[in-house]
Parts: structure tokens; C-alpha cells; sequence
């Protein structure tokens, strides 16, 4: 993804997760079972510190999350609990909600927007990109982090974490 067209956004930080010398993602306190969550905080927290010096944070950065799974080892813990006749723990129904992890970021950061996540059935980034287009072009933001992840089964997973805001649309 590089800077937008005419009147879209422009990339003003990009991080991934892993990147060279990565291994999992820090623990996040609160969720449990699964590296989805983590993964989340620590691809967004990477991304926005490489927010250019002297580039001030919008009013108004939304987060959009976008995931065509979900969590996962989450889901498949409570699938295999439930049908085991098993105990399902209450942190689960807090973090089946991929927002709950996309509403610790904003507040972690600060950040003052709509958050909003996706389960694309096209194209992720096609997805997430036309939504932030949306929110900037509304005023419901004037920038965005777009957060892009999936796992695959048995493994930990990729986030990709962009900023975008700016644009001569705004």
C-alpha cells in the first residue's frame, strides 16, 4: 500500500507483525488462550510509534480491525469446551468480540474515533481501505489505523498494521 490516489489517504506509518527478530507478541493482560489479541495490540502499538516526528495525531483516528477468521484458537477452545460438556471462562465472552481488543487499542493510545471491525468475504485490504475512505470522507475521522490479521491454523498468525490519514479529499 503506498500513498492514496487523488483525494485518498496517504500511508503515514506501516508495521508488521512478525518482522526480522520477532518472536510472539507480548502477553496481553485481560485475554487469555490466544495470540490474536496480542497480536492486535502489538502490530497497532508498532505502527503508531513510527508515526513521523513532527506528525501531529489526528483529532479524530478511528480503528479498523479486519480479520476474515477472527480469533481462531479462541473459538475453537470454546467449540471443543462446549461440546466436551466443559466450562467455558468468562474472558471468553469478553474477547470473542474482536472489538474488544480493537477498543483496548484506542483507549491505550488514546485515540478518539469510531472503531469498527470487518470480516471481509472479498479481498482484506480492499475491504478495510473502502471502509477508512468512508470515515475519512464522512468526517467521521481524519485518519485511521487499519489493522489487517489472520492466523492459520496452528500458528500464530501476520498482522499488518498501516496509519492513514491526510489526502487532498480532506
Amino acid at each position: 500500500m503506498t500513498a492514496g490516489e487523488v483525494g485518498g489517504p496517504v500511508v503515514l506509518a506501516r508495521a508488521a507483525w512478525p518482522e526480522p527478530g520477532d518472536g510472539a507478541p507480548p502477553p496481553l493482560p485481560g485475554f487469555v488462550h490466544s495470540p490474536f489479541h496480542p497480536l492486535v495490540a502489538a502490530v497497532a502499538r508498532r505502527c503508531l510509534d513510527r508515526r513521523p516526528a513532527g506528525t501531529p495525531p489526528g483529532e479524530q483516528t478511528a480503528v479498523v480491525l479486519v480479520s476474515a477468521q477472527g480469533d481462531r484458537a479462541s473459538a475453537e477452545h470454546v467449540r471443543a469446551a462446549v461440546a466436551g460438556g466443559a466450562r467455558v471462562g468468562p474472558l471468553f465472552f469478553f474477547q470473542s468480540v474482536p472489538n474488544s481488543v480493537a477498543g483496548l487499542v484506542a483507549a491505550r493510545h488514546g485515540l478518539h474515533g469510531p472503531v469498527v471491525c470487518l470480516a471481509p468475504t472479498g479481498d482484506p485490504l480492499a475491504g478495510g481501505t473502502a471502509e477508512v475512505d468512508l470515515l475519512l470522507h464522512d468526517g467521521d475521522a481524519d485518519e485511521a489505523l487499519l489493522v489487517l490479521i489472520e492466523q492459520a491454523p496452528d500458528a500464530p498468525g501476520t498482522a499488518v498494521a498501516v496509519l492513514l490519514g491526510g489526502g487532498t479529499g480532506q
